[in-house]
C-alpha cells in the first residue's frame, strides 16, 4: 500500500499534468514545446514521463543526455535553445548531440529532434529569456531541498554525490542569472515523499 506522502506526490503531479495540458489548449499550438525546469532531485523528469503518456505524440528531450559534464550545465541548455527550439520556431527539424557521461567525452551520433507533435524538453537550465518566447509553455518545478538532494542521490547514488555541489553552485548562477520561476506559466511544488 502506497505512503499517503506518496499518494500527495501523485496528486501533484497528476494536477501539474492537467494544468499544462490546459495552458497548451489555450496556446492553440499544433506542435506545442513545453520546457519543465527545476533544480536537480525536484521532479522534472518524474512530471515530464507523466506528460508525454498524456500527450502520446510527445518527443522528451531530456537536458540529462545532453550537459557536456558536470560543469556543463549552462553549455547543454544552450546547444538545445540554439540547435532545437530556434530551428524549431523556424519551422525545420532540430537535431541536438548527446554526452557519454561514462567516458566523459561527447557522442558522435546526433539526434534528430521531429518537427510535429509535443517537444518536451526537461532539464535545469532550460528556462531562460531566450527560450521563453520559443516555448508555448514554460513550467518550473521545486521541491524541498532535502527531498531534492535524496531523490537524486538515491536515483545517481555514487556517481552523483561527489559532484552535488558543483551542479547546485551551476543551479544556483542559473537561477539567480535567469530567475526561470519568474518566466514560468505554471509552478508546480512537489510535496515531501
Amino acid at each position: 500500500m502506497p505512503s499517503k506522502s506518496n499518494d500527495a506526490v501523485e496528486a501533484a503531479l497528476s494536477r501539474a499534468v492537467d494544468d499544462i495540458q490546459a495552458l497548451v489548449r489555450a496556446s492553440g499550438a499544433s506542435a506545442p514545446v513545453v520546457l519543465i525546469d527545476g533544480r536537480s532531485g525536484a521532479g522534472k523528469t518524474s512530471l515530464s514521463r507523466r506528460l508525454a503518456v498524456s500527450r502520446r505524440d510527445a518527443y522528451v528531450l531530456a537536458l540529462d543526455s545532453v550537459y557536456p559534464g558536470w560543469d556543463g550545465l549552462r553549455a547543454g541548455a544552450d546547444h538545445v535553445i540554439d540547435n532545437v527550439l530556434t530551428p524549431r520556431v523556424r519551422g525545420a527539424e532540430g537535431s541536438w548531440n548527446g554526452w557519454n557521461w561514462q567516458l566523459d567525452v561527447p557522442e558522435t551520433a546526433s539526434h534528430v529532434v521531429p518537427l510535429h507533435g509535443t517537444l518536451i524538453v526537461e532539464g535545469a537550465g532550460i528556462v531562460t529569456a531566450a527560450s521563453a518566447v520559443l516555448a508555448d509553455v514554460r513550467v518550473w518545478v521545486e521541491a524541498a531541498d532535502a527531498d531534492r538532494k535524496r531523490r537524486a542521490l538515491t536515483r545517481d547514488g555514487d556517481t552523483y554525490a561527489p559532484h552535488w555541489e558543483r551542479w547546485a553552485r551551476q543551479e544556483d548562477q542559473h537561477i539567480a542569472a535567469n530567475d526561470p520561476r519568474s518566466l514560468a506559466d505554471i509552478v508546480v511544488v512537489v510535496p515531501t515523499d
